[in-house]
């Protein structure tokens, strides 16, 4: 049986930022996707924006790891040519009553060293953005939009460049650890065994799935899985908006927002459903939500601009009416299993914090 040095379960943008770093490391690295090409998961159904690093607890892994994965973004998209806009965002509060929770997430965003926030009252947003009828907001010159794609194919590009070999099409279906590493069974158009001193699960959707497969006795220190679809409808004609624009967060995401792309297109979305098993069907009623969350801040959105768009869904690890759950990178010393990293509830800020996320499992295997 083979034995190589690092094997990466999954080529989205957190694997393929784990690749890059590894690789860059010198390490031998094989990245086993089940897909027929890399990002076709999670990585491709989201807002692709970079975000500044306002909303998660201080101290934790969401909040270091996007704020350090922000600057390293904007880095690796001006040194490679990336398309990408330090487009900023407003986080709106629609009534007086909401301008207390504005200041809270400032209060928590310069915990977290986002310290360029700037608070806007009625005036000075209508001077911003003369579209918005709100109380106040606050400016995030930090936020921006990049297309993502783009980001994963310079990723890939890196990766290989320093070595790093990919096999798409090759589900992992099992695996056991022993005394050099983990045993992996590879399925795909020929069943195979591949051993790996170190496996990294960055599987996104299917990693607590595919974690109760690798870990064996440990497996009961896993998280539960969640899945929560948000769909996205994009508007018909121009926006009046040169910045993205969110209300203020809700239950299990941050509300129906406003995100650009690079072409000047506005999308609106996501919203919140929970649901037992992925799923990325747009039922177009859902557009009358759609429309009574946005005209809290944008009133003069006219009847007919939604358009449905697509769906994504967020691998989270935890439910309904319980605290948002934090990244989970967990390895040897919290489950004991020889060799395995397991990359548990990458759900946003994911798409910021990769190739922090990146450096830190790096780290964590050659110990610099």
């Amino acid at each position: 049986m083979e034995t190589i040095d690092c094997a990466i379960i999954g080529a989205g943008v957190v694997g393929l930022a784990c690749a890059r770093a590894l690789a860059a490391a010198g390490r031998e690295v094989v990245v086993i996707e089940r897909e027929a090409t890399f990002g076709t998961g999670v990585s491709s159904r989201n807002s692709e924006v970079i975000h500044a690093g306002l909303y998660y607890a201080p101290g934790s892994l969401k909040a270091r790891l996007c704020v350090e994965g922000r600057e390293m973004l904007y880095a690796f998209c001006h040194e490679r040519a990336i398309p990408y806009a330090r487009c900023g965002k407003l986080v709106v509060a629609a009534r007086a009553e909401q301008a207390a929770a504005l200041r809270q997430i400032r209060r928590r965003a310069e915990a977290n060293g986002v310290g360029d926030l700037r608070e806007l009252d009625r005036a000075a947003v209508a001077a911003f953005e003369p579209a918005l009828d709100v109380h106040a907001a606050l400016l995030s010159p930090s936020t921006g939009i990049v297309d993502s794609h783009a980001l994963m194919f310079a990723l890939l590009g890196d990766a290989e460049r320093d070595g790093a070999m990919f096999a798409f099409g090759s589900p992992v279906l099992d695996g056991y650890s022993d005394s050099i590493g983990m045993v992996l069974q590879v399925g795909g158009e020929r069943e195979s065994d591949l051993r790996a001193r170190w496996v990294i699960n960055a599987s996104g959707l299917d990693a607590v799935a595919l974690g109760h497969r690798l870990s064996g006795p440990t497996a009961e220190d896993l998280p539960r899985a969640w899945f929560a679809r948000g769909v996205y409808f994009a508007l018909s004609g121009k926006a009046p908006f040169s910045r993205l624009i969110y209300p203020i967060p809700e239950p299990g995401g941050l509300g129906v927002h406003l995100t650009l792309d690079l072409g000047g297109q506005a999308k609106f979305g996501p919203d919140v459903e929970w649901i037992d098993t992925p799923a990325y069907d747009v039922d177009p009623a859902r557009a009358q939500r759609f429309y009574a969350a946005i005209r809290r801040w944008w009133p003069a959105l006219e009847d007919g601009r939604l358009v449905p768009g697509y769906a994504g869904v967020r691998p989270k690890i935890a439910g309904p009416g319980m605290p948002d759950a934090d990244f989970r990178i967990d390895g040897p010393s919290r489950h004991g299993v020889r060799g395995l990293i397991h990359l548990f509830g990458i759900e946003s800020p994911g798409l910021t914090a990769a190739m922090a996320i990146g450096r830190h499992v790096a780290r964590e295997i050659t110990g610099r």
